[in-house]
Formats: C-alpha cells, structure tokens, sequence
C-alpha cells in the first residue's frame, strides 16, 4: 500500500525542484549579464547550488513515487551528509563572528573598525584575496555617496553622518590620523596629524584609491560579513529544523518503499 510519507516527500522535492530553475537561471542571467569580476564569481557557484538541488529533489521525488529503494537511499544519504555540514557550519560561523565589533567616538554617528579586533581565521582569508576584494569594493562604488556630497557637506554635518561599517573604514582616513577635513574624501594631513596608524600613510584624496588599501576597509568589510554570516547561521538553525524533518519523513518513505516492495517480490 502506497503510503502517507511518500506522498510528502514527493511534494517537498517537487517545490524543491521547482525552486532549483530559478536559482540555475539566475546564475546563467549572472554569465550572460554580469561587468564585474564580482559579479561573474558568483555565477559558477549559483549555477552548482542550483544543479545540486535539481538532482536530490529528482531521486527524492522519483524515490518516493516510484518505489525506487536506492534513489531514496541515494537521496537520504545525501540529505544526512547536508545535515551534517549545515550544523558544523552554523557552529563554525558563531565562534568566528564573536569577536569583532566598532569602536563608537564621542561626537561621531559613525564608529571606527580595526581589523585586529576580529577573528584570525577571517583576518588571514581576507588577507589572502584582498586583491580580488579591493576591485570588486571599487566597482561597487560604495563611497559615490560621498563623493557626490562634495565640498557641500559640512564638518559638523559629516560628523554626524551614520556611516556603514564599509564607508568608514574604505572611504575615510582613520579617527586617528587628525587629518583636516576639507570634503567627505578630501583630507589634509598637517603637523598634527599622528601617523602611528598605518592606514594614515596609506590614505590618498584620489578618489580611486581613498582607504582601500586600509586595515580600516579590511575591517569594515569584516564588520559586514560578520553581520551577515549571523544572519546566514539563525536561518541555517531554521533551514537545519526543516532538513531534520524531511529527512524523517523520508525515513519513513524509504522504509515503507523497501516493505511494499518485499510484499510484491514474495506475495
């Protein structure tokens, strides 16, 4: 007798496979329209993910309504083994986002970031391709706000600008070079100015260049991955309770799929 699980598990991976088209065409839309470097390294990955769920929803689906055992113990296996690396990555993601947060000033809406505040392990990463990274942050034009603000924008009034953690860190010279502000990316360096932070000597009014280069940028876009990867690991603990489930289900499925078929082979 066909049975209940297998119904709802061939439900699921049909809305699964549904949901896989998408994701495979927004990464052929990626190749086809993507100016960046940025922009064309997440095509492969998209187009992969995509893939991926296509075929485990296909043996899930063809598993459960057909009665074929090992497709679902393909499509079981594989739903364990993503179980798995869904948990570890969710604990992963917590430890290396603990430390790290921006230092607020008195008199600023914005606040200051310093790169050794955060994790190691994301220091050294985004150390080692920061090269790719300061390109795709430039074609992002993260600081065209400032720019376009120009020399109409007041001391007073950029002070109290509530930066994201990127235009504070990539867009202006540190709190602690003292360098004289003249625009929200133009900055003179005087005989006050202090230059024990590195990101002082590495500050220019080039509007190509600014703070890219600096500790600063490199912890400002820490700051956000930070945040993100937060976010990525509470919906990881909802995604995982959904997994969880399905994978029960399809337990069941499979079991029932290995009984109704011992009933046909020896009736």
């Amino acid at each position: 007798m066909f049975r209940v699980s297998n119904n709802l598990v061939g439900i699921l991976n049909i809305i699964t496979f549904l949901i896989s088209i998408p994701i495979i065409g927004g990464g052929i839309w990626l190749s086809r329209q993507a100016d960046t470097e940025c922009e064309r390294f997440l095509e492969k990955p998209v187009i992969a993910l995509g893939v991926f769920v296509m075929l485990v929803s296909l043996a899930g689906l063809i598993g459960s309504c057909c009665r074929v055992s090992w497709l679902l113990w393909v499509y079981l296996l594989v739903m364990f083994l993503l179980i798995v690396l869904i948990f570890c990555f969710t604990i992963f993601a917590f430890v290396v986002t603990n430390k790290g947060a921006g230092e607020a000033l008195s008199d600023r809406g914005y606040k200051e970031y310093r790169l050794g505040d955060y994790s190691n392990w994301l220091q050294k990463r985004v150390n080692n391709h920061w090269g790719r990274i300061q390109s795709c942050l430039q074609d992002s034009k993260i600081c065209k706000t400032l720019i376009d603000d120009g020399s109409s924008t007041k001391v007073e009034d950029f002070y109290k600008k509530h930066l994201s953690a990127l235009q504070s860190g990539c867009c202006k010279p540190s709190n602690d070079c003292n360098f004289t502000y003249v625009s929200p990316t133009n900055w003179t360096n005087n005989s006050t100015s202090s230059l024990t932070n590195p990101d002082c000597n590495l500050w220019s009014n080039d509007q190509n260049v600014l703070c890219y280069s600096c500790e600063s940028c490199k912890a400002g876009l820490l700051d956000n991955i930070k945040s993100d990867w937060k976010r990525v690991a509470v919906l990881n603990i909802i995604f995982l309770v959904f997994l969880i489930v399905v994978y029960s289900v399809g337990c069941c499925a499979f079991r029932n799929t290995r009984r109704d078929n011992s009933y046909k082979r020896y009736p």
